[in-house]
């Protein structure tokens, strides 16, 4: 009776035991091509472009991000002054280029016009006291100084109401073409230099350039940034791919958009997936590639491209996968 009853334990130990294994390990699915590679480390480093000291930071470690999310500032006072500065010139030249647009106002030319009439009045009597003191210089009345006063005074006088006479005409016809044409440039360049302004001040936010989950804070507020400084870096993992490598009689056997599954040491499940692409060209085997193949032999990279809904495969995850050769996923490049 003894005998019986341990005969009877071992075969429930046994089969408690083939249980466990069989609930334990990953679910083997139907035959196929066995690969062995990494889940693919794929990372952005994310740098300012410009210097500035940082003022705030938005994201920690393991934060998941989403595309446009904002990640960090610098401090932009300095060039938020400086674009204050450029919107005051521009405001100033768009007025002076509207006043040489607008020509001068009439008062303008009416105070132009009584200065030439003052300055012909004045010809006027410099010409009689030039007449008179010549007259006076044939009777000897005066002295030959006195004569050559009068005839300087109305030269002078002849100057005066000529430049009146110019300046009266300017007013007339108004400020020249090229003068507005310069005008209205320097207002372009100035308007130019705020754009570059409001660029730069754009430049002091940081955003995720797409959906990302954040590896590394690698600076803190008060660091001073700069473009060769990365702040973040940023783990792509969305679509997650399997980088796996093929030997050359393998290379027969395999198709793009084949079905496949991903294998790992963590869940029983398999990570379903698709072959997305095929290396067109052999290189040497890499060194974190398990195979039982020598590691001088020359291998095709194939990319495992896959469906992880559930977020279980890690980056520089160690997996092992099976290509369906009899079932192709009908997938196309990625």
């Amino acid at each position: 009776m003894k005998k019986i009853t341990v005969i009877l334990a071992v075969v429930l130990l046994g089969a408690a035991g083939a249980l466990y294994w069989r609930l334990s390990s990953p679910v083997a699915p139907e035959d196929g091509l066995r690969l062995y590679g990494n889940v693919d480390i794929r990372q952005v480093s994310l740098a300012f472009e410009q210097g500035g000291r940082i003022s705030d930071l938005f994201a920690e470690e393991g934060d998941s991000v989403k595309k446009g999310q904002l990640l960090a500032r610098v401090d932009v006072t300095s060039l938020r002054l400086e674009a204050d500065r450029l919107r005051a010139d521009i405001a100033a030249q768009e007025q002076n280029l509207l006043k040489m647009k607008n020509g001068n106002r009439p008062e303008e030319i009416a105070r132009a016009e009584a200065a030439l009439r003052t300055a012909e009045a004045s010809l006027e009597q410099a010409r009689r006291n030039d007449r008179r003191m010549a007259s006076l210089r044939r009777g000897n009345s005066v002295s030959q100084q006195e004569k050559e006063n009068a005839e300087t005074s109305l030269r002078v006088a002849q100057g005066q109401r000529d430049e009146a006479a110019h300046a009266l005409n300017l007013l007339r016809e108004g400020y020249r073409a090229e003068d507005i044409a310069m005008a209205a440039a320097q207002l372009d360049s100035a308007k130019a230099a705020l754009a570059i302004m409001q660029h730069n001040i754009a430049l002091g936010e940081l955003y995720a350039p797409t959906d990302a989950v954040v590896s590394s804070r690698l600076l803190e507020p008060g660091d001073m940034a700069s473009s060769a400084t990365p702040v973040f870096l940023l783990s792509l993992t969305s679509p997650k791919w399997v980088r796996a490598y093929v030997t050359e009689p393998q290379l027969g056997r395999i198709r793009h958009g084949m079905r496949a599954d991903v294998l790992t040491d963590s869940f029983p499940e398999p990570v379903p997936g698709h072959v997305g692409y095929i290396s067109p060209t052999a290189e040497f085997t890499p060194k974190s590639v398990q195979t039982e193949d020598l590691r001088t032999s020359l291998l095709y990279e194939v990319r495992i491209v896959t469906d992880d809904a559930g977020d279980r495969l890690r980056l520089g995850m160690p997996v092992s996968v099976i290509v369906h050769e009899d079932a192709a996923g009908g997938r196309h490049d990625d």
